[in-house]
């Protein structure tokens, strides 16, 4: 059994065995499966990307996916509602297993039995088209109503990210990693298994290769039989750390062996959020999955749109997303080999305000070649490319960036400052932050986005273009403050526990 404690000097590794293996030897039962659990989930959460972006893209088109933001938010604030009310009344054990299980079984159920018969269901083209032209305002509705069944899986799939990474792995590490270990383990975390990532590309690349033999090879299909595998591989591993590492013998013994000591008092659902809402502390991490959610959304939708224009169809822009999710592992590795230690070295502030400066330098120059593209013609034709596949490149390179330093320094940075709170607001604390928090800002996303789309009666994202490019610089600028002020209040909770 571990617990939390604030005092404890780890033992001193020399300098080459910090940088490449900062883990001793009676940590590895621990640190191992907990690694192969997140690669499992993050293999997962690639693929489902994958899938939903490729079929709701083609399927809907990208100025869909910001009403889709909008109604992720309901979503979550539903499954907040129903998990604070469980975590009351069932074992934190099994609560992974019914969750999990549920996410599974929708899954299945999408990938087995509704997709192979989309066609006989869903709306006909033409009448959606037919639809558009006679509500021109709200026209980008009418493919997500006509295409239900991929819109219900693309909002099924998006919550895997925020509940079983965001919610479940992370609150379950921070409840079994002391502090002095989670500065090593965290960013090992990531470098292990964001491996993940390059085989859920190489997979998603060798199923499209498949396809192109023989269709019977659906790459969707195939895909989905991989995720079903890989959930129940996750529930075996997470239940041996239980048994083996942690020491239970039945589920229901595993809130009193994760906590020193259990919750005082189980508040009801709204006098959680009115002791959330009272944090200042918890305001400040949300500010921070604020701001990278809704920059890296807006910059997102952006550049799925170029990527649709260039690959429109479902099993090359599936393709071409794994491809892109192999250099997201690659360049998300690379980083957190070299950025690693940022916060052992240089402190909590420094490596937190890692993201936001790489959003910021990132996100300039992919709005300023959208805007700016007629003066960069003849470069473009010097290149041997079109200005399309530039804007497809540019993009691809400002989110596999962005991407690779939220894996690398947002997260590890963010979920060690939960860590110095007390349990109930680590629990139901990060269960409302995280989850509501990342849906809020996919579904201010989808709200600014799509509320721009309706007024200006927009039939393409590149009108409100500008409008989204200011927003994101705006929320950059908050997003540093919020990461100043918090680092204040994080020392002060670690000094006051030394």
């Amino acid at each position: 059994m571990t617990h939390q404690t604030a005092n404890v000097t780890p033992q001193v590794f020399t300098k080459l065995r910090r940088m490449l293996w900062p883990i001793h030897r009676d940590e590895l039962k621990k640190f191992l499966p907990m690694t192969l659990m997140m690669f499992f989930m993050l293999f997962n959460y690639t693929t489902l990307r994958n899938i939903k972006d490729s079929l709701i893209v083609t399927d809907a088109g990208p100025e869909a996916i910001p009403f889709l933001k909008a109604i992720i938010l309901p979503f979550s604030i539903l499954f907040v509602t129903a998990y604070a009310k469980f975590s009351n009344t069932v074992s934190r054990e099994r609560l992974f297993y019914i969750i999990l299980g549920t996410f599974l079984a929708m899954y299945m159920a999408y990938i087995l039995v509704l997709y192979p018969h989309r066609a006989t269901y869903h709306l006909d083209p033409q009448t959606i088209l037919d639809l558009k032209a006679a509500y021109p305002n709200i026209q980008h509705i009418f493919p997500l109503i006509g295409c239900w069944s991929t819109t219900l899986f693309y909002l099924a799939a998006e919550l895997w990210g925020a509940i079983v990474i965001i919610l479940l792995f992370w609150q379950f590490a921070n409840e079994t990693t002391e502090i002095h270990q989670a500065r090593r383990f965290y960013s090992m975390f990531g470098l292990l298994s964001h491996f993940a990532l390059i085989g859920a590309g190489w997979t998603g690349n060798y199923f499209w290769q498949l396809n192109k033999i023989d269709h019977h090879h659906d790459v969707f299909i195939y895909s989905g039989y991989v995720i079903i595998v890989n959930g129940l591989i996750i529930m075996a591993i997470y239940r041996w750390i239980n048994v083996k590492v942690l020491g239970t013998k039945d589920a229901s013994d595993q809130d009193q062996v994760l906590s020193q000591k259990p919750i005082k008092t189980k508040l009801s659902l709204k006098e959680s959020f009115k002791y959330i809402l009272s944090s200042k502390y918890l305001g400040f991490i949300a500010l921070l999955v604020l701001g990278y959610g809704l920059c890296i959304n807006l910059t997102g939708i952006m550049w799925k749109k170029q990527v649709q224009m260039q690959f429109p169809k479902a099993e090359d822009y599936f393709n071409f997303m794994s491809s892109f999710a192999m250099w997201v592992g690659y360049i998300t590795i690379a980083l957190i080999f070299f950025l690693k230690n940022t916060v052992e070295r240089f402190g909590w502030y420094k490596g937190a305000m890692v993201t936001p400066i790489m959003l910021l330098m990132t996100a300039v120059p992919f709005f300023a070649f959208m805007f700016f593209s007629e003066q960069t013609q003849g470069l473009v034709a010097w290149m041997g490319t079109t200005p399309l596949m530039s804007a497809v490149i540019i993009g691809g390179a400002q989110q596999i960036l962005s991407k690779s330093a939220k894996y690398s320094m947002f997260d590890p940075t963010k979920e060690m400052a939960y860590i110095p709170l007390d349990t109930e607001l680590k629990v139901k604390g990060k269960a409302a932050v995280d989850v509501t928090g990342y849906s809020f800002a996919k579904a201010c996303g989808g709200y600014i986005s799509g509320g721009l789309l309706v007024i200006l009666a927009a039939a393409d994202l590149m009108v409100i273009a500008p409008y989204l490019a200011i927003i994101v610089i705006a929320m950059i600028v908050i997003w540093c403050f919020a990461v100043k002020r918090l680092s204040q209040m994080y020392y002060g909770l670690i000094n006051s526990k030394a």
